[in-house]
């Protein structure tokens, strides 16, 4: 009998996009809108704070995206806000991606998989970015944990911030993806994941589902046939699923999904925090609807 989850990430995924749209909502407390929105800048704030995004975004979002360094900067009761968060979240239905950012390697990563994928973990979430700087080797662990838990994980590839340009365009001088770009080797490999299970062959225990459960953070600012992305690739079965930054205060509008995406648009997660926090507590019910349904509307 096959160990694998009932349900994966991927199908999931697919399923809040079927119920609500594409619409993943950040919970981002800066400091500046903690003070617009009457809060204070302590745990408490942030526990208000996330849980009025939760309230906000059950029912008419599908997914919401804790940015977990404005919580770690309170230490010890900055996580335990974020913990309560993440209850609300699990309990309200919403999918949940960890925006940590988190690599290493050996046990080291393979024990942040598991504060981040245990069930019953205080920090379980559905899904977690990951940067895979010291090779996708070296974050094998915490993908095979998502896999095996039902989980997913996003793994940066390409990303806006200018700092990254000059190295995710730097080009692979030996092995499998010899001649390929960082970001364009890293696609590849997160595909090969998903087609085999990390195994090197296909899956023989289960029929590959339409959408793979490790996905790929491509930044909607990014020009991607500079980074020598394939799309077609992305999108083919079993797709890698793509989390998007970028849209909505950092300038990428909602109409541009299949023009940034093209095939990988139906995939996409699309990314918006500030766009919709700014519009306060009052607000943010009603921007999350008009989010949800402008997105809901740019479908492929």
């Amino acid at each position: 009998m096959s160990d694998l989850p009932a349900a994966s990430f991927g199908d999931r995924l697919v399923d809040a996009f079927d119920r609500y749209g594409q619409l993943c909502v950040g919970i981002d407390p800066h400091p500046y809108l903690l003070e617009r929105w009457g809060l204070g800048d302590d745990a408490a704030g942030l526990r208000r704070f996330g849980l009025r995004v939760v309230e906000a975004a059950a029912g008419t979002a599908g997914i919401v995206k804790p940015q977990v360094a404005f919580f770690e900067r309170h230490g010890s009761a900055g996580f335990a806000a974020l913990e309560s968060i993440l209850h609300a979240a699990r309990e309200a239905g919403l999918l949940v991606i960890a925006d940590a950012k988190r690599g290493d390697l050996g046990t080291s990563v393979e024990a942040y998989g598991q504060a981040w994928f245990s069930e019953g973990s205080p920090l379980e979430v559905d899904a977690l970015t990951l940067t895979a700087y010291m090779g996708l080797g070296s974050i094998e662990a915490p993908m095979a944990l998502a896999v095996k838990r039902g989980k997913g994980v996003f793994v940066l590839a390409a990303t806006s911030n200018s700092e990254a340009y000059s190295l995710q365009t730097a080009r692979i001088s030996s092995g499998s993806h010899a001649g390929q770009t960082v970001a364009s080797s890293i696609v590849t490999g997160v595909g090969e994941w998903n087609t085999s299970g990390g195994s090197g062959t296909a899956l023989a225990d289960a029929p590959l589902r339409g959408v793979g459960s490790i996905g790929l953070v491509l930044g909607a600012t990014v020009d991607f046939t500079e980074f020598e992305l394939d799309l077609d690739a992305i999108a083919a079965s079993p797709a890698s699923p793509v989390l998007a930054p970028g849209f909505g205060h950092q300038g990428a509008r909602f109409g541009d999904l299949a023009r940034l995406y093209g095939p990988a648009a139906p995939v996409t997660v699309v990314s918006a925090s500030r766009s919709i926090l700014e519009a306060g507590p009052d607000g943010i019910a009603e921007a999350i609807r008009v989010q949800a349904a402008e997105v809901f509307e740019c479908r492929a």
